[in-house]
């Protein structure tokens, strides 16, 4: 299985158990291995047959910034359903973190794998 990546997408959003957490926005990050099969967009060398990884960063970025979840394994959770099911990805690692969220870490979040 081939892998169609994106790193570090930034995203702001409300998100957390606080009730400043649910006042303000804030910053997450995600990390995504979408596991795909590229031989036809390779051969034919065109978008339509590829895993289209703007769409899927703006589609995300649309459903992020609108969300309001309390957890953040709730947000990947939900991320993880979109790409699978709306993109036909068969495989995905999902790495959701809220950068800053702990004094002293410079990230902290989930990893999660799924599958269809």
């Amino acid at each position: 299985m081939d892998i169609v990546y994106i790193r570090d997408l930034e995203i702001r959003t409300i998100i957390g158990i606080y009730d400043w957490e649910r006042e303000q926005k804030q910053l997450v990050s995600l990390s995504l291995e979408m596991g795909c099969d590229i031989k036809a967009c390779a051969q034919t060398d065109s978008i339509e047959n590829a895993l289209n990884y703007k769409a899927v960063a703006k589609r995300l970025i649309e459903f992020v910034e609108l969300s309001e979840f309390f957890l953040v394994e709730t947000l990947a959770e939900r991320i993880s359903e979109i790409v699978l099911h709306e993109f036909g990805v068969a495989w995905l690692k999902l790495k959701v973190g809220k950068p800053g969220a702990v004094t002293g870490s410079k990230d902290v979040g989930v990893i999660i794998e799924r599958s269809v």
